[in-house]
């Protein structure tokens, strides 16, 4: 097993780069990168880094050229032998060859796309823009850098036998969650901590950590490249991306109004079984389900993602049954700011009316909250999003509307559109 606080201390990175291969991010973003491969090859899309926690200061903590560095390094990263191989042969969700050769052929010889970074007071502005099935596959790299750079900049003031003791502590407070949640039954968990995490080192271990300490209970990660080296499932669908990007490329309000069931007929097209989870909230989940095709009752279940996690819930409950659905059968996935607390009691309040399953993120894999003075290794909210599609803006409205994003006029308007009321605020935890 790695020693990763003298892997930390020995620091040099291009031994230890932060994104070490394309297939170092979530699988879900090659399933969507292959859905947008094959029915929007020609939409121009623009992703932009949004720093929700303004009292982080990235342009001060992380030096530009180094930045720049790591931002490089990415763009010469090509499939591997192995990693194509593993794609294109492995068994996903009970389905061989769910990558399919044009695709594969495509990716085999990608590079991704330049990016544009200035400084902008305390912050970076860094965006990319192309093709969307080209720098969608910035995100989630650009998170893990940014996250990872601003962390190293705190552990490069700390000597040897401080690092050591971090991480001890780092790791036994994994361990003791992992012991609070074996009492469990029936627990279904994931991780899905790629994007905020503290380092890939890090989160291999929380990978390594989970396995052994749950067994059967850890379904798998989302990281496609540990899921290779660790031989665990890889585990992911869809996200907002999709229905945003869909949605800013409706001609008008009636086109607008259908556009999120538009991509999930493409999704069901494609797919099916458990990767048929719908993600209801990028517009409002009650909305969104009301106004919901009887097809769609049908797939497998429901990912929650923002607001309060049991009202959602319930709110699918409720749709399944009006749909003559039986929700014992259905799947409800949370994913929104869980740790141990949360974990437990959505467990105890849902299990047994629907299969529960958990996807656990940042507080998986980047908390070192209060081990380091001032807070200063504390996670903190930092999104990649796509910004426009083909020069029209990009709107989020989500069940909490402190996650909502896009210019006033057309949150308005989506909101009018789409029948959002009065919505309650949830703080944002990462």
């Amino acid at each position: 097993m790695v020693d990763i606080a003298t892997r930390v201390w020995n620091h040099k990175w291009k031994i230890d780069p932060i994104v070490r291969s394309l297939i170092d991010t979530d699988f879900y973003k090659l399933l969507m990168c292959q859905s947008i491969f094959r029915n929007k090859p020609d939409t121009q899309v623009t992703f932009s880094l949004i720093n929700r926690s303004k009292h982080v200061p990235l342009a001060k903590l992380i030096d530009e050229g180094e930045l720049r560095e790591q931002l490089d390094h990415v763009r010469s990263l090509s499939l591997s032998r192995g990693e194509s191989t593993w794609l294109r042969g492995n068994t996903f969700y009970g389905k061989r060859q769910m990558f399919r050769s044009d695709f594969m052929e495509w990716f085999e010889g990608l590079r991704l796309p330049p990016y544009h970074l200035e400084r902008k007071g305390d912050q970076y502005e860094l965006t990319f823009e192309g093709k969307w099935h080209e720098v969608m596959l910035w995100e989630i790299p650009a998170l893990a850098i940014l996250m990872e750079l601003r962390g190293r900049s705190v552990l490069d003031q700390m000597g040897k036998f401080e690092l050591q003791v971090l991480y001890a502590r780092a790791m036994t407070r994994v361990w003791e969650k992992i012991e609070a949640m074996r009492g469990i039954p029936d627990l279904s968990i994931a991780d899905f901590g790629t994007r905020r995490r503290h380092s890939y080192l890090w989160q291999d271990w929380c990978v390594q950590a989970m396995s052994e300490g749950l067994g059967p209970a850890f379904t798998g990660t989302s990281n496609c490249k540990i899921a290779m080296s660790r031989e665990v499932e890889a585990i992911g669908t869809n996200a907002h991306e999709l229905p945003m990007v869909y949605a800013a490329l409706a001609e008008d309000d009636a086109a607008l109004a259908r556009a999120p069931y538009d991509v999930l007929q493409d999704w069901h097209d494609e797919h099916e079984g458990n990767l048929r989870i719908i993600l209801p909230d990028t517009y409002g989940t009650k909305g969104f389900l009301e106004n919901a095709p009887d097809w769609l009752a049908g797939w497998t279940g429901i990912r929650v993602d923002s607001g309060d996690p049991a009202t959602a819930a319930q709110i699918a409950i409720d749709w399944w049954k009006s749909r003559g659905e039986d929700p014992a059968q259905k799947r409800v996935i949370f994913s929104d700011g869980l740790d141990v607390d949360k974990i437990k009691t959505l467990h105890a309040q849902f299990a047994g009316k629907v299969n529960v399953s958990f996807g656990w993120g940042t507080l998986l894999t980047n908390d070192f909250r209060n081990l380091v003075p001032d807070d200063a290794l504390a996670p903190f909210s930092l999104v990649c999003k796509a910004v426009s599609a083909n020069g029209a803006p990009t709107v989020k409205l989500s069940d909490n509307p402190n996650k909502a994003m896009g210019p006033k006029s057309e949150i308005d308007r989506y909101k009018r559109v789409f029948g959002v009321g009065a919505q309650v605020a949830e703080e944002v935890v990462v």
